[in-house]
């Protein structure tokens, strides 16, 4: 890469003579500038440099076995996906052979509620059932169709993990992540498994071969928390790194032609982070709508049994008070995580900027830092779902506060029915 070709990376022709000012002014320069010259659309170039691939490996291939997301490292360097690639024809069979089961068991779900329940926690119990059912009717949308802006999602880290290397001269590194992806993995899957065997062994008409139909789905919801969370975790791994590094350059060689690299290399890890949000937009956006509707469904049958029949904790009672506990963890992790991994990436980075002596450094680098700063204010970095919704803590309350609404609206139908009877 030549010096027109850093120009045209800041998208200004002024830049060429203060770059040209700046390389000769320091050998740390000097040194991102040699590295700068591998090209960063060289398949073997990425993989080399592409840890995170290699440490969520796992994630992706146990996706793949759901059916679920199936992409594959296609070419070097690249994930790739195709309607007719092999892990594409497996995921048909397998959504097809998953879907008869969901049917049959659905189907006598529906039997259950509408001709052979009595009492209302026997409802509640059905409808919630039939809830969990219908996230498997969604995977072509919330799966399959967002495969390739997945991929791109996923190719934008290789690129990342390259510009980091061409700056810093040190490949990324994500501590423990290959390890917590085998925990989370292996806890998905036994806490799926406990959870529907418990039920068929103390739930009337929770037959055991119903959890068929429940174990890859139960799994995919627990599955996709997990994933979300590896991601954002990935993401914070990224941030801490990139202000460790440029707190040390800022100590050291604080020069613009530095600072200027850096600003890049954080607008890459903010357009990351949006990316992350953008691909799943589909995925998350249904996820919350099924933790909510899971949510409002099972308090609302837990708080009209107390209205029935007073505070009993029954095991029924239990179950629907656990159901939603559950869907609530999971749907304040998803959110947590996109909250933390907002502030990891511009807060650490914003300190070290606050904290430069502007008065003992170049008029150029001066100005490189305003920038700098103006980047951050200008590009906060924050997971949108294409805009529907912003995933942060506000998500949690806003969630909360609606299905309170519902609760009270529902709960005054039950207390108006109990009313007429008495």
């Amino acid at each position: 890469m030549n010096i027109g070709d850093l120009a045209d990376l800041y998208g200004d022709e002024l830049h060429i003579k203060q770059i040209s000012k700046w390389l000769r002014g320091s050998a740390r320069a000097q040194e991102i500038l040699k590295r700068a010259q591998l090209d960063s659309s060289d398949g073997k170039t990425i993989d080399e440099h592409d840890q995170f691939f290699r440490d969520h490996k796992l994630l992706l291939v146990l996706f793949r076995v759901l059916g679920v997301m199936p992409i594959q490292r296609g070419e070097i360097g690249r994930i790739t996906f195709g309607w007719t690639s092999i892990p594409m024809i497996y995921a048909y069979v397998f959504y097809v052979v998953t879907s008869i089961l969901v049917v049959l068991v659905g189907y006598e779900r529906f039997d259950i509620l509408l001709n052979k329940s009595r009492k209302f926690d026997e409802y509640i119990y059905s409808i919630i059932f039939i809830i969990y059912l219908i996230p498997h009717f969604w995977i072509p949308f919330v799966g399959w169709g967002v495969a390739y802006e997945v991929c791109d999602y996923k190719n934008s880290w290789g690129t990342f993990q390259l510009h980091y290397y061409k700056i810093t001269g040190k490949n990324l590194k994500f501590p423990l992540l290959s390890t917590l992806i085998i925990i989370i993995s292996m806890g998905c899957l036994i806490l799926a498994a406990v959870f529907l065997l418990t039920l068929s062994a103390l739930l009337e008409g929770f037959t055991l071969y119903h959890t068929t139909a429940y174990l890859h789905i139960i799994t995919m919801i627990n599955m996709n928390c997990a994933l979300w969370y590896i991601n954002c975790r990935a993401i914070g791994n990224a941030s801490t790194a990139l202000a460790e590094s440029f707190q040390n350059d800022m100590d050291r060689n604080c020069v613009a032609y530095i600072v200027a690299h850096y600003r890049v290399l954080w607008l890459s890890l903010s357009e990351l982070l949006q990316k992350l949000g953008n691909a799943y937009a589909r995925t998350y956006a249904t996820y919350s709508l099924f933790m909510m509707a899971n949510i409002t469904v099972a308090v609302y049958g837990f708080t009209s049994e107390i209205v029935d029949h007073g505070v009993r904790f029954s095991f029924k009672e239990i179950g629907l008070l656990v159901d939603a506990t559950y869907c609530l963890l999971l749907l304040y992790v998803f959110c947590d995580c996109s909250h933390q991994a907002s502030l990891n990436i511009a807060d650490r980075v914003q300190t070290t900027l606050m904290s430069v002596n502007l008065n003992t450094v170049k008029l150029d680098a001066r100005q490189e830092i305003e920038l700098f700063l103006v980047a951050i204010k200008m590009n906060p970095p924050k997971v949108s779902l294409k805009g529907y919704s912003v995933v942060n803590r506000e998500l949690v309350t806003s969630s909360v506060a609606t299905m309170a609404i519902y609760l009270i609206v529902l709960l005054q139908f039950k207390i108006s029915l109990v009313s007429i009877r008495g």
